[in-house]
């Protein structure tokens, strides 16, 4: 072997997790991908919901007015459309094929509203931790629709790049404050493979929202989640059906966590203290 040769390995399928039916905000009817019992998190990524009706019963009551301290959320949106507004006076609308993310830091109060009477309301929630020394940041958007996200195609695949730089060098447009994000919706034909580069040492998992993809032995379903090993790239084969997921990785902050409803902070002193703060009105 040469001395300027690389060194590469296979990341591979340690566990899969089965996404769980659960409701949230005022009864809004979801999937549960990340943050529940079966598996609570991946450090620095807290919870991943689905939300996927075509039935307007199950979502049109929505999220209303919920405030945030101490992380990040993203919301990906396949199909619909949701109407956001905070405390700071900032609105908008996400539709089917946009991106936001949001950077509650020291805190915002915001709502989360369906706008649409009927049809297909598609899309995820990921949340994002962040450390210590960044939890009492400013709050602060990133929104970028359709258009702006960058779309890779190769045999059999396509990708659209909301975070990170593909192993091809076509880069997404979202950023964290902390974490250097790879995030991949990635859609595969029939018995379509991929092989994607992924940092080494980063925290990755892929969530499967429709088919079946495999890894060397391990294979994930519509809609579970599988934990990946460590390793610096992943190789990918779509079941007979194809199949459509999202690829997701990050740096760990190797930090306590502490969590109470929507505040993530390091100690129970600090959940306190956001308890205190929101109902005194300082968010």
């Amino acid at each position: 072997m040469s001395a300027t040769a690389t060194l590469t390995r296979t990341r591979r399928i340690t566990k899969v997790s089965r996404g769980l039916p659960t409701s949230d905000g005022a009864g809004v009817k979801l999937t549960r991908m990340l943050g529940h019992r079966g598996l609570m998190d991946l450090d620095p990524f807290l919870m991943l919901d689905q939300i996927r009706s075509d039935d307007s019963a199950d979502y049109m009551a929505g999220f209303p007015n919920h405030p945030h301290r101490g992380f990040e959320t993203v919301t990906i949106m396949l199909d619909g459309k949701m109407r956001h507004g905070d405390n700071k006076g900032h609105a908008g609308v996400i539709e089917g094929g946009g991106v936001q993310w949001m950077t509650a830091g020291r805190g915002i109060v915001h709502s989360e509203q369906p706008i649409q009477d009927d049809g297909r309301l598609w899309g995820f929630q990921l949340w994002v931790n962040l450390p210590g020394k960044l939890k009492m940041t400013d709050p602060g958007y990133q929104e970028f629709d359709k258009s702006e996200i960058p779309v890779e195609t190769r045999d059999g695949a396509s990708l659209r790049v909301l975070a990170g730089t593909s192993s091809t060098g076509v880069t997404g447009p979202a950023r964290s404050v902390a974490i250097q994000p790879t995030l991949l919706d990635i859609v595969l034909e029939p018995g379509a493979t991929l092989d994607e580069s992924i940092d080494p040492g980063h925290t990755a998992f892929i969530a499967v929202y429709k088919g079946s993809v495999s890894s060397g032995e391990g294979r994930v379903d519509d809609p579970d989640l599988g934990v990946l090993e460590d390793g610096d790239r992943i190789e990918l084969k779509a079941g007979p059906e194809g199949a459509s997921l999202l690829l997701v990785a990050g740096k760990p902050i190797n930090e306590p966590v502490a969590r109470y409803g929507p505040f993530v902070m390091n100690t129970e002193a600090e959940l306190h203290q956001a308890v205190r703060d929101f109902q005194a009105g300082k968010f």
